[in-house]
C-alpha cells in the first residue's frame, strides 16, 4: 500500500493528519506533496490552520459531502437538562 493509498484511507475513516502524524504513522515526510497528488486525483481535501504559543502548521480532513448530514455530536448543551 503507497503512502498515498495510506493517507487516503486515513482522511477517508475521518481522521485530521498533521505532518508530524504523517511522519509518524505512515513514514511521510513530505505530507504537502502526498495531499497534492491526491486532489489532483480528484480527492476534496481541506487545511485546517492549527497554532499554539510555540508553533504553527497545517492539518488536513476530507471535504464535507454537501450530500451526506454532518456528524451527529452528543454534546450535553445546556446542564439544565440533566
Amino acid at each position: 500500500m503507497t503512502q498515498n493509498d495510506q493517507i487516503l484511507a486515513a482522511l477517508k475513516q475521518g481522521k485530521t493528519i498533521s505532518p508530524l502524524s504523517a511522519l509518524r504513522e505512515f513514514g511521510c515526510m513530505r505530507l504537502a506533496a502526498r495531499i497534492y497528488d491526491l486532489k489532483q486525483d480528484g480527492h476534496e481535501i481541506n487545511a485546517v490552520k492549527r497554532k499554539n504559543s510555540n508553533a504553527s502548521w497545517v492539518e488536513y480532513e476530507m471535504a464535507q459531502d454537501p450530500a451526506s448530514p454532518a456528524p451527529s455530536h452528543n454534546y450535553q448543551t445546556d446542564w439544565r437538562s440533566v
